[in-house]
């Protein structure tokens, strides 16, 4: 193989040699133009050179790599655990979200009955308290008027004013009262002679009216006591009224903030569950991704360092071809050969006229000449000097 190479190397080198001297100094290309081999020799030391560096810099790369190999596995192995870990606190949060998001839905939906019970309680009890405030206004003015008209039959009669008082609205009332209350028969019977007292020969009996005006006043005592008790239980109705309405109003507020402040905090928990699960699903996949790299790459280590191997052969076996073309070209003995056996130089080197037999003629002496064969063989045997010497 690495004569094959050397044969190919130098066949190139000689097309080259012929075409380019771009690279050199107008002295160099002077003193080449005059020989040839000296021109081979310096293209195959610079290539010996561009192969060195070549070299150089995959072996950095290579040295790269492996140090990876060996130190990037601890880095790996404890990113995937510190993956693991994070994937756990990943998923216990998004459990715990998820169960306090259910509990904030629950709260949520409790506050809103409770608002909505406490309005509908304002509701009612603000009803309730129009209707008895209606009952009352009812009551306590029939009290009152009740009241007035007994307070004026009972001075008309103390003035002795009875027979016409008993023609007034008033004496009206008072006949009507007369019926209704919740008073004695004998006081029920002495109020209605008295209000009859026009037929008093017809009944036989006309009552003093210092007993009616007691009977009277001993009535207006009742009624007085009784608005007096309604005006009281209206005002307790009124004030248990006016504190279950700040009470609820009180209760109605802090449940609109509830409502308000868990409505958002479902808003926020929703987005954070959405997040940590996006984030558990990223962290996964990489889990996946380093786990699956990890697996490999005691595989891929190696599969690189037997590249590297070959490589470094074939780089080898190159530089080796170059160093043995190089010694063979500088050998004084092959240079005075060429000389002796080709007087024109030019006339083996000379390859840009395209000469194919002379291409064939330097490659066979120099294929030779690696195997340990004397240029003064390997020309000798060659076709083309077999030719010149008939």
């Amino acid at each position: 193989m690495a004569n094959l190479r050397l044969v190919a190397l130098i066949a190139l080198c000689l097309q080259a040699s012929a075409k380019d001297t771009s690279f050199l100094a107008a002295s160099d290309k002077a003193r080449l133009a005059a020989n040839p081999i000296r021109r081979v020799v310096t293209m195959l030391q610079a290539m010996q050179k561009k192969v060195t560096a070549e070299g150089e810099k995959e072996e950095e790369l290579f040295d790269k790599f492996m140090c990876y190999c060996k130190n990037g596995k601890g880095t790996l192995e404890a990113s995937i655990e510190t993956a693991k870990n994070t994937n756990e606190q990943l998923a216990a949060s998004i459990k715990e979200t998820a169960a306090t998001l259910a509990q904030m839905k629950g709260d949520l939906k409790t506050a809103q009955t409770d608002r909505a019970e406490a309005k509908a309680a304002v509701a009612k009890a603000t009803a309730l308290r129009e209707q008895e405030a209606a009952a009352y206004a009812k009551e306590s003015g029939e009290l009152k008027t009740n009241i007035a008209a007994l307070a004026k039959a009972t001075a008309a009669i103390e003035k002795g004013m009875g027979g016409a008082f008993l023609q007034t609205t008033e004496g009206s009332i008072l006949k009507q009262l007369s019926l209704t209350m919740d008073i004695s028969t004998m006081d029920r019977e002495m109020i209605t002679s008295f209000l009859t007292q026009g037929q008093g020969e017809a009944s036989g009996y006309v009552p003093a009216s210092g007993q009616i005006t007691g009977i009277l006043k001993q009535m207006k005592d009742t009624m007085d006591a009784s608005l007096a008790t309604a005006t009281s239980e209206e005002q307790a109705a009124i004030k248990d009224f006016n504190a279950l309405l700040a009470a609820k109003t009180k209760q109605i507020n802090a449940l609109t903030k509830e409502v308000e402040s868990k409505t958002a905090r479902i808003g926020e928990l929703g987005v954070e569950l959405v997040t940590l699960k996006e984030d558990l699903d990223d962290t996964t996949k990489s889990l996946a991704e380093d786990e699956a790299f990890l697996k490999d790459l005691d595989k891929n280590c190696k599969t690189k360092e037997d590249e590297w191997a070959t490589r470094q052969k074939i780089r080898a076996e190159e530089l080796l071809a170059l160093a043995d073309t190089i010694k063979i070209l500088n050998d004084d003995d092959a240079l005075e050969l060429f000389k002796k056996t080709l007087p024109g130089s030019a006339s083996l080197l000379q390859l840009k006229s395209g000469s194919r037999a002379t291409k064939e003629r330097a490659l066979a002496a120099l294929q030779q000449a690696s195997q340990g064969v004397t240029l003064t063989t390997a020309l000798t045997l060659s076709p083309l000097h077999s030719k010149a010497r008939r």
